[in-house]
Formats: structure tokens, C-alpha cells, sequence
């Protein structure tokens, strides 16, 4: 009998060793996830802080789109309003030269 209860209290060390380094390995596990929980909020937090800054400049990227495109629009019709002013300029000229070359062959400015 004292055989088996050696061999006994050795399967029961055994257990026990089994135990405590399963003990240990959770503990050292509940470690790691507490550092990832942490690291998970971590991130999280610089994730909402990165999204409130892209959301700010995603609003000033569109105003600033839309007064590009405004400019845009008014530098069109000024321009198109400067050709029509160049043109019309042009026409006028030439009027003139036609009107000042019909005086200049009209008799009654001739004089000698």
C-alpha cells in the first residue's frame, strides 16, 4: 500500500503542478488582453480624433472647392465679356478708319 500511495501522491503533485502552471499561463494571458484592451482603446480614441480631423478638412476642402468653382464661373463670363469689349473695340476701329477715310476723300475737307 505505501507503493500506491506513493504513486498516488506523485499523480497528485503532478496535478498540482499541472494546475498552478495553468494558473500561470492564464494569468500571463489575462495580461496580454488586458494590453490589447488597452491598445484596442488606445486605437479607437485616435481613431475618432483622426475622423473629426478628416471630417474638418473634408468641409474646408468643399468650401474651398466651391469657391474655386465660383471664380471659376466669374472669371468665364469676365472673360467673355472682355472678348465681346475686344471685338467691339475692334469693329468700332474699324468704322472709324472707314469714316475717317471717306473724309479724307471728301472734297470738303481738301484744302489748298
Amino acid at each position: 500500500m505505501t507503493q500506491q500511495g506513493a504513486v498516488l501522491q506523485g499523480y497528485n503533485n503532478e496535478l498540482v503542478k499541472c494546475i498552478e502552471d495553468l494558473c500561470m499561463q492564464k494569468e500571463e494571458l489575462n495580461k496580454q488582453i488586458q494590453q490589447a484592451e488597452e491598445e484596442k482603446n488606445k486605437l479607437q480614441h485616435e481613431i475618432q480624433v483622426l475622423s473629426k480631423q478628416l471630417e474638418c478638412v473634408c468641409e474646408n476642402l468643399a468650401q474651398k472647392v466651391a469657391s474655386r468653382n465660383e471664380l471659376d464661373k466669374i472669371l468665364a463670363e469676365t472673360e467673355a465679356a472682355y472678348m465681346k469689349i475686344l471685338d467691339s473695340s475692334r469693329t468700332l476701329l474699324n468704322v472709324l478708319k472707314k469714316e475717317v477715310g471717306s473724309l479724307k476723300h471728301s472734297p470738303d475737307l481738301k484744302t489748298n
